[in-house]
Formats: C-alpha cells, sequence, structure tokens
C-alpha cells in the first residue's frame, strides 16, 4: 500500500478541536509497503516516563509523555501504539492523508500477528447504529456507513491505490501508562482489508487522531531510505512541542470553509502553498497557478506522509520530466513505468552519477523555506536494478492534486501546527539520536 491518498470518505468534517492535552514521542521506522516483510522478524521495545518539566501548552491536569518503538523498515511510516485496557500493541501507518483511524480486527485463523483481541480490553465498545455518526451526515457522503446484522454501525474504506479495509465502527483507547490515556476515539474495527497494518489517520476530520485526541501539533523525522540488508532505518514522531521547533522555518497552511465545496479539493488536507520548482540551477517554468486549487479544486498541493511518491499534475509533471529528458534522456529506461505513475527511470547501478548529471531537486514556497532534494537522493531504488525520479503522474492516480510524498520529507524535520494553521520544515539528520 504505497499511497494513502483518500478517494472516497467515510466520514467529512465540519470542524476540528485545537486544544492540546498531550505530549507524546514516537520514534518511527521508514517503512516500504511495496515491498513484503516478515513480521515476526521484528521486535518492538516499548518505553514509557513521565517527563519532569510541564508543557505550557497543555492542560494542568495531563503531564506530558515520552514514548519510543522501534519499527521495521519500508516506506511508509509505522508507529507502534498502545490500544486498548490493558494495552495491546498495534501497528499503525502514520498518515496525514486520511482521516480515520482503523486497527486490525481479524478473526480468521490466519490473521495479522498484530491483530487487536477487543475481548480482551475492558474500555473497548462498539458503535450502534443509532450513533450519530452512523448516519449519512452530507448529501454527497459517497460511501455511507450501514448497519450491519447485529445492528452495529459497518464502516468501508478505499484508497487510491485500491487497498481497503472494512469492519465495524467502534470506540477505544490509546492507553500510554497506567494513568495516562486518550479519551475513547472513535476508530475502524476492520474484519477484512488488504494490509497487514492499521491506519492513524492524522488530517483535519473532525475524526481524526489530532482531532479527537484534541492534539494541536505533531512533527516527524523520516530518515533516508537505505538498501543495506538488515540495516533499519530509525526516525523520529512528536505530539505536542517539539524541543527543537525555533529552527523550524513555517508556511501558513491554505484552508478552506467547510461550505466551499469543490469536486476536486481535500478540505481536510494539509494544503501548503507551492510556489515552484527547480532543478540544478534551473527555476523550470511553471505556473504558480498550477499548484493552487482552481475554481474547481484542482492543483491542490498537499503534505502527505502517507504516499510514498510526490505527485505532480500534468502541467508540473511535463516540465519536470521535460527537463530531465533534457540532461539524461537518452539513458532513461524507455516503456517502463514503476507504480503505474512514474516513468522517470533509469537501468544499472549508477544512480548517483544520473543524479550529478541532473542536479538538486528543489520544491519552493516562499520567504525562504524550501524542501532540498539533494542530488544523490534523486534516484529511488524500486528493485530489479531499476531506480526512479522519485515523482510520479497525479491524473494516473485518478486525482487532481500536487501531493509531496514521503520520500521527499526525508531529513527533514515536519511540524504540523494545527492550531497556528502551519507547516514546518527543519533540514536534519533524522538518523541521528533523538533530543
Amino acid at each position: 500500500m504505497s499511497l494513502f491518498l483518500t478517494l472516497l470518505y467515510v466520514f467529512l468534517c465540519n470542524s476540528v478541536s485545537l486544544s492540546s492535552s498531550l505530549s507524546l514521542h514516537f520514534p518511527l521506522t521508514s517503512l516500504r509497503l511495496t515491498t513484503t516483510t516478515n513480521s515476526s522478524s521484528s521486535s518492538s521495545s516499548l518505553q514509557t516516563s513521565i517527563a519532569s518539566r510541564r508543557n505550557p501548552s497543555q492542560s494542568s491536569s495531563s503531564p506530558p509523555y515520552n514514548f519510543r518503538s522501534n519499527f521495521k523498515y519500508s516506506m511508509a511510516l509505522i508507529l507502534s501504539l498502545p490500544i486498548g485496557t490493558p494495552a495491546q500493541t498495534q501497528e499503525l501507518v502514520l498518515d496525514t492523508g486520511s482521516q480515520l483511524s482503523w486497527i486490525q480486527c481479524h478473526r480468521k485463523k490466519q490473521k495479522p500477528t498484530t491483530s487487536f483481541d477487543p475481548s480482551l480490553s475492558s474500555s473497548f465498545s462498539n458503535l450502534p447504529c443509532s450513533h450519530p455518526f452512523c448516519k449519512p451526515r452530507i448529501p454527497d457522503f459517497t460511501l455511507p456507513t450501514t448497519c450491519d446484522s447485529n445492528r452495529l454501525c459497518h464502516y468501508s474504506y478505499f484508497y487510491a491505490d485500491g487497498t481497503y479495509a472494512e469492519g465495524n465502527l467502534v470506540k477505544e483507547k490509546f492507553t500510554f501508562s497506567n494513568t495516562q490515556t486518550t479519551p475513547p476515539l472513535i476508530l475502524g474495527c476492520a474484519a477484512e482489508s488488504t494490509d497487514e497494518r492499521g491506519i492513524l489517520g492524522m488530517n483535519l476530520g473532525r475524526l481524526s487522531f489530532i482531532s479527537q485526541a484534541k492534539i494541536s501539533k505533531f512533527s516527524y523525522c523520516i530518515p533516508t531510505r537505505s538498501d543495506r540488508p538488515g540495516f533499519t532505518p530509525i526516525g523520529s514522531f512528536y505530539i505536542g512541542e517539539n524541543p527543537i521547533s525555533r529552527g523550524f522555518k513555517y508556511v501558513s497552511l491554505l484552508t478552506f470553509p467547510q461550505s466551499q465545496r469543490m469536486p476536486n479539493l481535500d478540505p481536510l488536507a494539509y494544503t501548503v502553498p507551492l510556489q515552484g520548482i527547480r532543478i540544478g540551477q534551473k527555476r523550470l517554468d511553471i505556473p504558480a497557478s498550477v499548484f493552487k486549487p482552481d475554481a474547481g479544486g484542482s492543483g491542490q498541493t498537499m503534505v502527505d506522509s502517507g504516499s510514498e511518491f510526490t505527485h505532480l499534475v500534468d502541467v508540473a509533471y511535463d516540465k519536470v520530466k521535460g527537463e530531465i529528458v533534457k540532461r539524461v534522456g537518452p539513458r532513461m529506461k524507455k516503456g517502463y513505468v514503476y507504480g503505474e505513475t512514474a516513468d522517470m527511470c533509469f537501468d544499472g547501478n549508477n544512480p548517483m552519477e544520473i543524479g550529478r548529471l541532473i542536479g538538486d531537486l528543489v520544491f519552493e514556497f516562499g520567504r525562504g523555506v524550501e524542501i532540498l532534494v539533494e542530488r544523490q537522493r534523486l534516484l529511488i531504488n524500486v528493485g530489479g536494478g531499476v531506480h526512479c525520479v522519485g515523482i510520479g503522474r497525479s491524473s494516473m492516480l485518478g486525482a487532481a492534486s500536487n501531493i509531496i510524498g514521503n520520500v521527499h520529507q526525508q531529513n527533514l524535520w515536519v511540524e504540523f501546527d494545527v492550531i497556528n494553521k502551519r507547516v514546518g520544515f527543519a533540514k536534519a539528520d533524522c538518523s541521528r539520536s533523538i533530543p
């Protein structure tokens, strides 16, 4: 499951609660979902400690927390979180591009190794069909919830890459210690799914994890991926104040009124004002309007931790590809498309040389804020001796948006300051010890 941009929403939200009551710190691992891994081969150690100082932005009744875990490798960001009472550790994909969080609740013999057992948790409860969230709330609800034979609320959730999850909506706590838990949050309890892990939905929707848990900001630092056998990159994830946030450079989020309905707009995404793209020293001739929503919502630029590659609308993609063809066109792998969207790929074991010929890739946001993809990290190993520029064509996804994927968020702190409606960036070596 390499992309988690939701095309069909189970819920659309009207408001976001922005007060902060938790300060959590999770290390995470950059994981590639296109590669099958044996979950039994990884071990996880959980360590919870109460910090000695109190963060002034938090509720006075809730002390800050630190929480750590190590993970397996892939190109999704996988957290191991304690859920239920007593806690059961669940693997969840950190996804800023979707709303509903869901956990694995398979009851089959061949169930995922991290499947949640509701019968073992005293804080677990099902949502009945009479619950307000189990009814279509908006006229253009594309996939409404239904009642199952037990009069429980049934949901189905689909993603852009064809993956899905379906089951019942439930309420459950995230338990971080014996004394600190979140309130009961509405989650999906998946009886059927195409992935082995659940989702931690982190967008601006009212049913996202941050909205229900009343979290005002979170941040993560994704390490560079590595092809070294047996090496596991470890990064960091904070909920609440980041101790190094003073060094961040921020861009304001573009926000949209809930009454503004546009067919191609995701109003719950973290939409940023991308202004241009440079390759080497050349700023590409791409109109700034290409990166902003038009009257129908096309052209929105979002930051999505759940998408592996960056994706661009046709006008921008054609300009990027045209410049790369000028520089290294004869070396391109003809007729090859990775993931049905990315066709700037190369054979051979010389990605550093190809990157040197192309140059650095820069996404410009104005006011000196940039995402720099250095030439030595420009090409991504997709297997079989093939390396690709980590950019795909959005239209091949059936999307009309620009998406900054996690492959272009590596070695960056990325902070989502929800209460101040901004996103911060800071260059970092994300493989180093956590501050």
